[in-house]
């Protein structure tokens, strides 16, 4: 039994819910001005880890076909048969009751905009057969953790939650284009739309570079709006250097080490952005 969670957890490559889960949690920070209550916190981690399984296992299964004719994704849990149909299905399907279970928990708003956050998750697996702007999609999808954290806590909305959101959405987006590179001709063979095969590889890097730049002002907008110290700007600096790195192991000639760039680099952006803000609010 643990080997099948393990090779189910493994086609949703679960370690990568480190992605939006600090974001959840710096939202969920700043709402409290602090540490927030165990019992949300524990909520915040149940609703997070359902939605992105129930999000993965999902998109697994509906991009199947793709994957079984992608020499970068022909090896996956559900191409090779190591998961079967019915148990991706029963991830997805119990996976969802956790992030709605955990929202009922939360708070009335919680649990009211729930279906509409479900929704937005499970549709971005299909954005990719009619729109290049898919990475844009993906980045909203993620993005609301940060504002699901804040409502997690306070129960309500506020500029400040939204704003982050709004970063992590050209964050998501832009580190999305860069890995959307190394299925450009795949994508273009199979009529699948993406900024790489609609505008070239190094178009799109442009575009990439561009909407980090985005992001990283808008999280100096956040610093200042929520009037967040030292500590927060330094992992600011932090997560610039970061985006700066991540252009200097890939290029558009040399793809190699985009699972560097792209799991590595990026995974630390949001871990850095919410360890230095819950010292500036704990410690500062």
């Amino acid at each position: 039994m643990f080997k099948r969670i393990k090779i189910l957890l493994d086609m949703i490559k679960f370690e990568h819910t480190v992605f939006a889960l600090p974001f959840a949690y710096l939202g969920a920070f700043l709402a409290a001005q602090g540490l927030p209550p165990l019992k949300e916190s524990l909520l915040i981690l149940l609703g997070m880890v359902g939605g992105r399984t129930a999000a993965m296992g999902f998109n697994r299964i509906v991009d199947l076909p793709f994957d079984a004719k992608n020499p970068r994704t022909k090896d996956r849990p559900l191409v090779t048969g190591a998961v079967k149909d019915k148990e991706a299905w029963a991830m997805v399907i119990i996976s969802g009751a956790i992030f709605f279970l955990a929202a009922y928990l939360l708070n009335p708003l919680a649990f009211k905009l729930s279906p509409w956050v479900f929704f937005v998750l499970l549709a971005y697996s299909y954005t990719k057969r009619f729109t290049p702007l898919c990475h844009i999609f993906l980045g909203f999808a993620i993005g609301i953790a940060p504002t699901a954290g804040w409502i997690a806590i306070k129960g309500s909305v506020s500029t400040v939650p939204i704003l982050i959101s709004i970063g992590v959405l050209f964050w998501v987006a832009g580190f999305d284009i860069l890995y959307a590179c190394l299925d450009t001709d795949f994508d273009k063979r199979e009529g699948l739309h993406s900024i790489p095969s609609a505008i070239g590889v190094r178009r799109a890097f442009f575009v990439s570079a561009a909407f980090h730049a985005v992001a990283f002002f808008i999280f100096l907008l956040v610093g200042i709006m929520a009037h967040l110290g030292l500590a927060y700007y330094i992992g600011l600096v932090g997560v610039s250097a970061l985006f700066i790195l991540q252009r200097r192991v890939v290029s558009p000639e040399d793809l190699s080490r985009m699972n560097l760039a792209f799991f590595t680099l990026n995974g630390l952006v949001s871990l850095i952005l919410f360890c230095f803000t819950a010292i500036d609010l704990l410690i500062f």
